[in-house]
Parts: C-alpha cells; sequence; structure tokens
C-alpha cells in the first residue's frame, strides 16, 4: 500500500541542508537513523537504499523520501559514478502520514470544489515515486542549491525555496495518483484533459477547442466528461475562472475589468453576468461583503 506525507505549507517548510551526491567509486549508503525528513532525487546511476525493511531501487528521475526516527542504510553496492540530490527538511506545521484510500478521499476533494483546491494547505509527497515531469523538479533543485549557497541576507528565502520543490513533488504525484487509480484508457485520457484544463482555465477556452487539441468528438467528450463529474465542461471552466476572481476580488485592488481580462474573459459585462448567475450577487457586492467578513474577523 502506498504512503503519502501529507504536510500544511500556509508557513514555509523548514530548510536543513541539500546537494548533489556523487561517487567515483563502488559506494554503500551507511547506516543511520535521523530526526528529518530527505528527499532523494536519482540523477545517475541506481542508488540501493531500505527504509526500515523496504528496499528501493533510486533510478535517474526518481523520487524517494526518507522518514525522521526510521532507519536507512544500503543494502547493495551502488556502481561507481551513482549520483543523487538530497535534501534534508522539517515540516513547520501540521503532518501526516496517510493511505491510499485517504488520498482517493483527497482527490475526490479536489475533482469536485476547485475553490478547496484553491485554499488547500496541504501538499502531498510520496515515499516513492517517478514523476512524468522529472525536469521541472531538476529545475527547481539546482535553483534551490544555488539559493542555499548564497550569502542571502535573508536566510528564509531557502524555506520558501524547498517549500516550492516540494509543492511540485506534490503536483505531479497528485495527478499520477488520479491517472493511475483510473481503470481504461479513456478515464487516464479524461484525467489528463482535466489537468490540462485545470492548468489553462484562465486561457480563452471552449469545448470545441479542447476537443481538438485531444483528437475527441465534441459532443462523446462532453458526454463522457458530464458522466463522470457530474457537469458539464463549460460549467467546470466556468466554475474555475470565477474561483480565481474571487481570489482577485479579495485580494487584490484590481478592477472588474481587469479581473475578467486576466481569467480570459474579454467583455466585462458578460463575464459581470456569469458571476451573478453562479455565485447569486455581482462581483462588487462579493468584494464588499468580503471585506465586512475579514474586518468583523479581526
Amino acid at each position: 500500500m502506498k504512503q503519502f506525507l501529507k504536510t500544511n505549507v500556509n508557513t514555509p517548510i523548514e530548510y536543513i541542508s541539500s546537494g548533489l551526491f556523487v561517487s567515483s567509486e563502488p559506494w554503500t549508503h551507511t547506516k543511520r537513523n535521523i530526526s528529518s525528513y530527505e528527499v532523494i532525487i536519482g540523477v545517475k546511476k541506481t542508488l540501493y537504499i531500505m527504509q526500515e525493511d523496504v528496499r528501493y531501487e533510486v533510478k535517474p528521475g526518481d523520487i524517494l523520501l526518507l522518514l525522521p526516527n526510521h532507519t536507512h542504510q544500503g543494502y547493495k553496492v551502488c556502481d561507481p559514478g551513482v549520483s543523487f540530490y538530497w535534501c534534508h527538511f522539517y515540516c513547520s506545521n501540521y503532518f501526516a502520514m496517510i493511505d491510499d484510500k485517504t488520498m482517493e478521499e483527497e482527490v475526490l476533494s479536489f475533482r469536485s470544489n476547485p475553490d478547496y483546491q484553491r485554499s488547500n494547505p496541504h501538499i502531498f509527497i510520496p515515499i516513492y515515486s517517478v514523476p512524468s515531469r522529472i525536469e521541472r523538479i531538476n529545475i527547481l533543485f539546482n535553483q534551490l542549491l544555488d539559493v542555499a549557497n548564497a550569502n542571502y541576507y535573508n536566510n528564509r528565502s531557502v524555506d520558501y525555496f524547498v517549500t516550492s520543490l516540494l509543492i511540485e513533488i506534490s503536483e505531479q504525484a497528485l495527478t499520477n495518483f488520479q491517472t493511475t487509480k483510473e481503470k481504461t484508457k479513456a478515464d487516464k485520457n479524461l484525467v489528463k484533459i482535466v489537468e490540462w484544463i485545470r492548468i489553462h482555465a484562465m486561457d480563452t477556452l471552449s469545448v470545441t477547442s479542447i476537443a481538438e487539441r485531444f483528437n475527441y468528438n465534441q459532443d462523446y467528450l462532453s458526454r463522457v466528461f458530464k458522466q463522470k463529474h457530474g457537469i458539464n465542461i463549460q460549467v467546470y471552466i466556468h466554475i474555475l475562472k470565477l474561483s480565481k476572481a474571487k481570489e482577485l476580488l479579495t485580494t487584490t485592488s484590481l478592477g472588474i475589468k481587469e479581473i475578467a481580462y486576466l481569467i480570459g474573459i474579454s467583455d466585462e459585462k458578460y463575464f459581470m453576468k456569469l458571476f451573478k448567475k453562479y455565485e447569486k450577487v455581482t462581483p462588487t457586492e462579493f468584494r464588499k461583503a468580503y471585506y465586512r467578513t475579514h474586518l468583523n474577523n479581526q
């Protein structure tokens, strides 16, 4: 059964140390038990390491999370040239280990409520994963190393970089989790489409353009999407756009026209009509209501 570290990142992760390990000769990881978390990202060759009694082969592009107060040790000699990124950190806030079933419930919440997705303060790091876009993670790790080795006046910067790194790992793990849980090729393709819509929701999107991009018949895609998610694609796009609009209304002083433009709606009047349809109030009324609530809760 897979396990995931669930932790809150409202306060950034606490960075300890990081580096790139490279061995020029045959090497075996030492036996140890440490108090921090450690994330390992394979770069070259294979790292053979066990956590308690579970053995892992960390190949290039694989990610392993080592847990605090667990015994870690090599169980086989690694070839010369083995290398991997490593980073030790502490969780600053709430954290827990969750299983597949709990993870499935979390993913269901993301799918059914885009607002929860935006306000959700948690990340989910699998014990072992093979991310599909490891190049993004490697870029972030190199930025982390660069900042960690720089003599910044504010050493909190590196905490934010390691938090960004873990958020990226979490994002890819969530997408992979959704895809692997689906049974058929059509289901897996639909997960990819939903993720693409989520990422590009602030662009000017239409059901036709999405169907064309993914080589689907428009009517078929609309029908399958509604069967799976209970709403049609256009409604899903609207919900995502309005979720971002509500965030902008409550956290910025941008005008209604500017907000409409930022969420991919060129017609200000159409945006206001859409907002009223879904939220039952105008954007201006929503903004005022939020500020009153915010002030009363001070």
